[in-house]
């Protein structure tokens, strides 16, 4: 049994040059299993009573938010798990998860058994879901080149998509505060909005293709009525979206590079995630470096000069390899206060704790604080040779 007794405490090798910039210290770091397993995801129960992990081992863990704990684990899946979220407020304690095993399942969280389980058939792998519609009953998976559709009360497949993509459906998601308007995001390099009222088929309910160009990773809403889209893509270029107008607002084919010139630290190989803040009304680019550093960079759309800015926030001295996921347990960077800022968990098996005040207790003396001043550059500062990224 994992505890918070078994936690690892990672020292800091080198701080920055310290400045007023806010601050981040690395309050715990629990290293998820023995070998070399990856930590994928990181999602919240909507009370945030407890937070799922999906690992390479094909396993889901559950740890407690605030201190650690580890609480049991969901297994049953046999190939990789592609994607994990808690319901919502009314079975709060449902955990669902799809794998490249063509199952999606869900979980009580309480007592880590199966309580439901759909095969999507041979072969048909799943890498994303969604619930949405009336009731939010309607379940969309991406399978493959399709996507398919099921009533989950009667765990009853109602509708195929199977024109709109010609290459793996990465990504499905409901809109927030449009449960009938779905967006998928492909290999294929497309993003489809599809209305699915009725009865779903391709003909009728496909409104509008958006061309990215190349394959897509990641898509997220933001924006005051969520009308607004962010898209990562497999060679992690960016591009800002309004869905409702089916236009590009920003396109960023060199992100990376922005984001590597706006700090004094190695280049930005890769990006995380999106974060946006409803507060502020401004969206993040989370970009990482191979040795396990992440920032959290301002995307200026919405400007004539549209561009990657300065890292607001830097995260360094957890992770000794690639990050994969990010959970904030606040809303708005600009609100930090005192206590856990959020977990990140990588390529090293790690789950890290950050901590945004430095009179909060960690686990050993001796912890160290991450300073996130790794920022502007001055004018007269030589510029550094960067190595390509390819």
């Amino acid at each position: 049994m994992e505890s918070a007794e078994g936690m690892e405490i990672e020292d800091e090798k080198s701080t920055p040059s310290p400045s007023s910039a806010k601050r981040f210290g690395l309050k715990n770091s629990i290293q998820t299993n023995f070998g070399d397993d990856y930590v994928f995801q990181i999602v919240p129960k909507d009370d945030w009573t407890s937070m799922a992990v999906s690992l390479s081992t094909n396993a889901v863990k559950l740890y407690s938010p605030v201190t650690g704990q580890y609480i049991g684990e969901c297994k049953g899946h046999s190939s990789t798990i592609n994607q994990i979220s808690f319901a919502g407020p009314s079975t709060p304690h449902v955990l669902y998860s799809c794998s490249s095993d063509s199952t999606l399942r869900a979980w009580d969280s309480r007592s880590f058994q199966q309580v439901s389980c759909i095969n999507t058939g041979p072969s048909q792998e799943v890498f994303s879901f969604s619930f949405g519609g009336e009731g939010h009953n309607l379940l969309a998976a991406g399978c493959k080149s399709k996507i398919l559709f099921w009533d989950w009360r009667r765990t009853k497949q109602i509708a195929c998509l199977e024109e709109s993509h010609v290459e793996d459906v990465t990504q499905v998601h409901f809109v927030p505060g449009h449960e009938s308007k779905l967006v998928s995001a492909s290999v294929d390099g497309l993003m489809c909005l599809f209305d699915t009222n009725g009865d779903i088929n391709d003909d009728d309910h496909l409104i509008s293709v958006l061309n990215v160009g190349t394959s897509i990773g990641k898509v997220g809403f933001f924006g005051a009525t969520n009308q607004k889209l962010w898209c990562l893509t497999h060679i992690e270029t960016l591009s800002v979206w309004d869905w409702s107008n089916e236009r590009a607002e920003a396109i960023f084919e060199d992100a990376r590079g922005l984001a590597s010139e706006s700090w004094t630290l190695d280049n930005v190989d890769y990006f995380v995630d999106c974060h946006y803040s409803s507060e502020d009304d401004g969206l993040w680019v989370i970009g990482g470096t191979n040795g396990g550093t992440i920032g959290y960079f301002p995307v200026k759309y919405a400007t004539s000069r549209k561009t990657v800015g300065c890292p607001e926030a830097v995260f360094q001295g957890g992770h000794t390899g690639i990050v994969r996921t990010v959970l904030p347990m606040c809303s708005s960077s600009s609100r930090i206060g005192g206590g856990i800022y959020g977990w990140t968990g990588g390529e090293d098996g790690r789950l890290c704790c950050w901590t945004s005040d430095e009179s909060t207790t960690t686990t050993k003396s001796n912890s160290s604080w991450v300073s996130t001043a790794l920022v502007d550059k001055s004018p007269k500062t030589t510029r550094r040779l960067r190595h390509t990224p390819y």
